[in-house]
Parts: structure tokens; sequence; C-alpha cells
């Protein structure tokens, strides 16, 4: 099978989309009886008032999540290839992608995460042309921009404001103006929601916003292993890519090194955001699939032995359906 998507080939989109409802069988096995949609946060329904919690049946709410993570998984494809972060363009960013978004139940249905992946993926494209623009200012405000809008729909995405800065450390010599525009374009889509709460005459909910700020990063956590042993397969193709990646570091090209850098640091980001939710979901880490998938689509682009990767793969995949089903 891997080999099948290491190759350009049309065939692989139908692959792709019978391989993004196999990975949902359990789920539409076992169909929940009620899923609740919050498209937008609370405050930001002033603006934009759409109650879609019970819009869709458990059936629709499966099928459009399914039908957008094949979505996501073309953009994020392309993205990757037109980067050049694997040793040849193929479709396994978009499997890997697809993969990583079956990992649990909740990653299955429609969830506000699974909406900011779109603004995942477009952040890591404009991040990756940074090292390639002579002006960057236009794209880091339009980077800010994006990172406020995919805030408006899920709060812990405002991290992702320290990949502006981390990718300027990585790939542009120091600009102050550069530095401000990131935050000029975040501020000015929250500078209109705030207008729009004062004419509202609703400034103190406004304020209110910015209450999950002030959260402590939580040192105690109630964690149930049992429901987290399908990552076990995750990790050790993770440690192989790692192991493969670094023998081949200073082998690749400059821009390349520091595009895996800016992933893993975004993978930490998206992970660890989770504290600015204090009832968040698992379906939080939905965040953390787009940079992942790179990591897991780096080891089975450059792997050699085909009887492992394959087998390994397989195997991968028949656990994910195991834990789903048990």
């Amino acid at each position: 099978m891997i080999n099948q998507f290491r190759k350009l080939s049309p065939i692989n989109l139908l692959l792709l989309l019978a391989y993004t409802f196999f990975m949902r069988m359990a789920i539409f096995y076992e169909m929940p009886p009620q899923l609740n949609f919050d498209f937008l946060e609370p405050f930001a329904r002033l603006l934009i008032n759409i109650d879609l919690d019970n819009a869709f049946s458990p059936q629709t709410n499966i099928f459009f999540a399914a039908v957008l993570v094949f979505i996501q998984a073309l953009i994020f494809n392309r993205v990757v290839n037109n980067h050049n972060l694997l040793s040849k363009p193929s479709f396994l960013p978009a499997l890997m992608f697809i993969s990583g978004t079956s990992l649990f139940m909740p990653f299955m249905v429609l969830s506000p995460a699974l909406i900011g992946n779109f603004f995942i993926i477009w952040i890591i494209d404009k991040l990756l042309k940074l090292g390639k623009s002579a002006n960057s200012i236009t794209t880091v405000f339009d980077i800010g921009m994006i990172i406020a809008l995919g805030t408006l729909i899920y709060f812990p995405f405002m991290a992702m404001m320290l990949m502006i800065f981390l990718a300027l450390l990585l790939f542009r010599s120091f600009n102050w103006r550069e530095w401000v525009a990131g935050l000029i374009g975040f501020i000015t889509v929250f500078f209109f929601l705030g207008v729009f709460y004062y004419w509202k005459d609703n400034l103190s909910s406004f304020y209110q916003i910015w209450k999950p700020l002030g959260n402590k990063f939580p040192s105690v956590f109630k964690i149930n292993y049992n429901d987290y042993l399908v990552l076990i397969p995750v990790a050790i193709i993770i440690i192989l890519a790692s192991l493969q990646l670094r023998e081949n570091f200073f082998r690749s090209f400059i821009s390349t090194r520091k595009g895996f850098q800016l992933l893993f640091f975004m993978f930490i980001v998206a992970g660890a955001s989770f504290y600015l939710k204090p009832d968040f979901r698992i379906w939080h880490f939905l965040l953390c699939v787009p940079p992942g998938a790179v990591l897991l689509a780096y080891y089975f682009s450059n792997a050699k032995k085909r009887w492992f990767y394959e087998t390994l793969f397989l195997l991968f995949v028949l656990s994910v359906q195991y834990f789903l089903f048990v």
C-alpha cells in the first residue's frame, strides 16, 4: 500500500477516499446517539450567529467530517509537495494525514479543531514561504489575520502566534517591522470585533475573552493510559522517522531542514495550547496532525526495506481499527 502512495497516480485519489471511510468504520458501526457541533467560540457568536449544535444528525455529522478530512488531506498533500519536504512528490502526506485524523473516535466528528486544521495547513504554507520571499511583511501580516480568524473558531488557536516569531527566527534576519506585522494582523481582526462589541453596548463581555490567557499550565493530569495504547505504533514510526531524519539532516537542503524544525515546534505548540481551554476535549489534538503527518510521511518516503515498512503500516492500521472497535 505504501508503494502505491509513493506515486502521484490519479487512482490514489479514489484509494484515499476509500481509505478515509474505511478508517471510520468503527464510528459508523457504533453511531453516537447525538453529536453537537460548536462552530464558533461563544464570544464570536455575537458577530456571526450560526447555531449548528443540532443542525446535523450523527450520520450527517460524521459523513461531513470525513469529507472535510479528505479535502484537507489533498490540500495538505499539495502544500508538502510544493515545498519539497519529502524526497519526492507523492500521496504519502495525504495518507498519513488521514491516518492521523482516524486515531480516536472524537477525531472523526465535526469539531472546531477539525475546522481549524484548514487554517493550520494555510499557515504552514505561508510560514514555509518566508524564507523564499524578499519582503515578507505582507505574508506575516496575513498569517496574523489567519490566526485571529482561527481563534474566533477555537480559542487555543491563538497559541499559533508563537509560530510567527519562531519562523522569523528560523527563516529571516531580524527586522522589527516583520515581528510587528504579525501582531498588527492579529489585532486588526479583534479590533473590529471589539468595535462590534462596543456598538452592541457589550464591551465588558469583550474583556472576558482574554481570561483564559491567565490560566496556569496544569501540573496534574488524569489519564487513562489504556485509551492511548493506539499511539504506540505511532511513536515507533516517529522514532524511526527521527532517526532517518537525523541521518539525512545535513544532506538535505537548508530550507528543508528549517521546515522540519518549524513543524516540530508547531507540533509542540499545538499540543500544549490545550491549557487555553479549561474544558478542552481530546479532539483538540487534531491540531497536531498536520505537522506530525509530515514526519510520518518522511519515514515511509525514505524507508528502504519494503517488507518492513509495508508490514509496519499494516500493523498500524490494524491496531487503530482494533482499539476503535474495542
